[in-house]
């Protein structure tokens, strides 16, 4: 049973990282996902198997959209581990297309909601986490749906090497302040921004066209950059 699903038979309502919602998906994409997709998958029904066998640094990007972001960054580093983690089948379809356009093969797939599998993972596993732009669940009776919770970030703080870097973007500047002050109160987690403010923009979080987009329209962008201490 993949872990979404079982989250949901809890009688619990966990928390959504997205909104799943219907988009057109191409004939490219539907072969790729078909074709590349089961070699690259990584089940989150079963126990965790590092892909690389604890030779590579691994980053975790969750909610990868498209892809160009996460394809961007495995090309650039292709000595490390990269995991993209997204619910939306076109986006999933079109990271494939990417890599195989430009033979990455260091990148591993959850083409599922990532909240519950994440329980089961052993501690210390990434050197980064990567969050941009999560669902901003705008309307205030929506909020308690947001990712970015007192829960949530203390196991996004035990999956984290020590020294290993959680880094978030966000374009609505509530859900930023609101990441700011659970992120400033998890422990083991320090801000390294000096004033336990906003950060600048990480050197290695490539623009994508989404952001460029918000940007056209007037929209800021606000960086969150911790470490983990402990």
């Amino acid at each position: 049973m993949p872990v979404m699903e079982e989250a949901l038979n809890t009688g619990q309502r966990p928390i959504r990282s997205f909104v799943l919602r219907q988009g057109r998906i191409t004939a490219a994409q539907r072969r790729v996902i078909q074709d590349a997709l089961p070699a690259l998958q990584i089940p989150t029904g079963e126990p965790w198997q590092d892909p690389w066998n604890g030779q590579r640094n691994i980053t975790l990007e969750i909610g990868f959209g498209n892809g160009e972001h996460l394809a961007a960054l495995a090309a650039a580093h292709s000595e490390q581990g990269f995991i993209g983690a997204e619910v939306h089948t076109p986006g999933v379809g079109s990271l494939l297309l990417q890599m195989e356009k430009a033979g990455i093969d260091n990148i591993r797939i959850i083409h599922d909601d990532v909240a519950a599998w994440m329980k089961t993972l052993p501690d210390a596993l990434f050197a980064h986490i990567i969050i941009q732009f999560p669902d901003p669940w705008p309307k205030t009776r929506q909020q308690k749906r947001r990712l970015i919770q007192a829960e949530f970030a203390n196991t996004l703080q035990r999956l984290l090497k020590t020294g290993g870097e959680l880094q978030l973007a966000t374009d609505w500047a509530d859900y930023a302040e609101q990441m700011l002050t659970v992120l400033n109160q998890t422990k083991g987690l320090i801000n390294t921004d000096a004033g336990n403010s906003f950060s600048e923009r990480p050197a290695n979080r490539i623009p994508t066209r989404f952001e460029r987009r918000g940007e056209k329209l007037g929209h800021s962008v606000y960086d969150l950059v911790y470490r983990r201490t402990s």
